[in-house]
């Protein structure tokens, strides 16, 4: 049975645009997903590569080519942010599990931190 009381309002938060604002903490919460997927296929890369340099220099010589390429440090860059990101959040949602920053404007805060520490963590890594 239909809620009669709904009024004018959408069927679903997804509907972006004059009816649904994004928040902070549900964008991250889709990046955290993205990240956790990112993760998965970096890490194949890492064994492919691994796995070439158990196969043989001339096999190895080709997977370091893709590695080492500007797109292959790129995606690696990528993997290491993703790999940040999602350590700064689930550092994030464990300070929530203790009952804290859970306020909206706190929480908005500590996403925006999340943000910033995971780039700020990400350069310095990839400087060293």
């Amino acid at each position: 049975m239909a809620d009669v009381n709904r009024g004018n309002r959408p069927l679903s938060p997804f509907m972006i645009g004059p009816y649904y604002r994004p928040q902070w903490t549900s964008m991250l919460s889709i990046v955290h997903r993205i990240t956790g997927c990112a993760l998965a296929l970096g890490a194949v890369l890492i064994v492919w590569w691994l796995l070439a340099a158990a196969s043989g220099p001339d096999y190895f010589a080709s997977a370091d080519w893709v590695v080492t390429s500007w797109l292959g440090q790129l995606v690696l860059f990528g993997c290491l942010w993703a790999l940040l990101y999602h350590f700064c959040n689930g550092i994030r949602h464990l300070i929530w599990d203790t009952g804290l920053l859970l306020e909206v404007d706190k929480a908005e805060l500590a996403g925006k931190m999340t943000v910033v520490a995971s780039v700020v963590l990400t350069l310095l890594v990839w400087i060293i």
